[in-house]
């Protein structure tokens, strides 16, 4: 037996499980950066934790020599710092993290060197991390109090809201919040779900504060709500995102627009000026491109004649032409051209519709009588792009 366990491969191999520790640390750490912890049974949660966590101790412990033991053992106090911070106050899923990464990292095979240099900055990175968090909350934090009276979800069980009363200095003030229901990380095995964070929309705002709430949630087809919304106006612009208007068709060319137009550009282009702000670049001829530095040929627009610091920040040689869909924002912008997003409602098809995405049914939600939420416009405006999450602290 004893040979077994000294044996090097049988080490390296246990490492492997330090590993899946400290990547267990660094996954609580992402989940305390974007989502919210709700524990159904702390004390059961807690025990669990604490008996798994003190099973890879004695691995780590076993492997302290072992590189991947020696790398976890740096990785799991830093990537619990965000934990400790974000999740302040739910101990029972702290300590026996930081304590099993407190204990690897003074007994780890790395030498008291580095050690004392990384505990160091380890505990430098505590300090100031606390420090600045606590200020910033507490500089921050508005003076109100905020009461939920009511939540729920909706029939289809893809979005869930709340109704918050928020009493302030201006007779407080009623607000409907929406965010996406299926996008949670749930491990009922370990007593925890990660309720995606801040992804609420306020879809209806009331002042002063209402005590009327009465909540109803209706299934609707796409086809009447298109109907519905052209009934309220027939020019409703929607601003899609590049792959939604490829989906529609659109090349890049198709939607530029030269912007910030003044008085000489007015005339030159024979339009009464302030009637519009922009033009669409495939609405002009060959000379009124040329007026805008502008030409075309088969491979798209181009720069007739630009700037040698022009030239340098497009990084093109000397003669080579430089295109439009080869530049950054940044540079068209320079040129006063942008990429118009948007397109009219009342234009598009339920062909078009169900390309970009839209279901042939789904949630729509009435607050005292008042429409204030479709699926329909969630999808299209992209209300709840959770592919691209951020970070907030207040």
């Amino acid at each position: 037996m004893k040979n077994i366990l000294s044996n090097i491969w049988i080490k390296r191999f246990m490492s492997l499980f330090s590993g899946l520790y400290a990547l267990g640390a660094c996954f609580l750490c992402y989940c305390s950066l974007f989502y919210k912890a709700e524990i159904s049974s702390p004390n059961s949660m807690c025990i669990l934790i604490s008996v798994l966590s003190a099973v890879f101790l004695l691995i780590m412990l076993y492997t302290r020599k072992q590189l991947i033991t020696r790398i976890s053992s740096f990785v799991i106090l830093p990537a619990m710092l965000p934990v400790v911070l974000f999740y302040f106050g739910e101990w029972k899923l702290i300590i026996p993290f930081v304590a099993s990464g407190l204990i690897i990292f003074l007994f780890s095979g790395a030498g008291e060197g580095v050690k004392t240099t990384l505990g160091t900055i380890i505990l430098l990175l505590y300090i100031f991390g606390s420090l600045g968090y606590f200020l910033i909350t507490s500089f921050f934090i508005t003076a109100s109090k905020t009461e939920t009276v009511e939540t729920g979800v909706s029939p289809s069980g893809k979005y869930r809201y709340s109704v918050v009363n928020t009493k302030d200095s201006s007779n407080g003030s009623t607000a409907v919040y929406v965010e996406p229901n299926d996008a949670d990380i749930s491990l009922p095995r370990f007593y925890i779900t990660f309720r995606l964070n801040n992804f609420e929309r306020i879809v209806y705002l009331e002042r002063p504060m209402t005590k009327k709430t009465e909540v109803e949630w209706k299934e609707q087809s796409r086809q009447d709500i298109t109907k519905e919304l052209n009934k309220i106006s027939d020019h409703i612009v929607l601003h899609l995102t590049e792959k939604q208007l490829e989906t529609l068709g659109y090349t890049f060319e198709e939607k530029l627009v030269i912007t910030d137009l003044e008085f000489e550009d007015y005339q030159f282009l024979g339009i009464e000026q302030n009637t519009v702000s922009e033009v669409l670049l495939d609405s002009l001829d060959a000379q009124q491109l040329e007026y805008f530095n502008i030409s075309r040929d088969g491979t798209g627009y181009y720069v007739l004649s630009p700037s040698e610091d022009f030239r340098k920040s497009a990084h093109a040689d000397e003669g080579e032409r430089i295109y439009l869909k080869d530049l950054k924002s940044g540079l068209l912008e320079d040129l006063y051209i942008e990429k118009d997003d948007s397109v009219i409602l009342n234009e598009l098809t339920d062909e078009q519709l169900a390309a970009l995405g839209v279901p042939e049914s789904g949630d729509v939600m009435t607050f005292n009588g008042q429409v204030c939420f479709r699926y329909y416009v969630a999808v299209l405006d992209n209300y709840f792009d959770v592919e691209h999450k951020t970070i907030e602290l207040f």
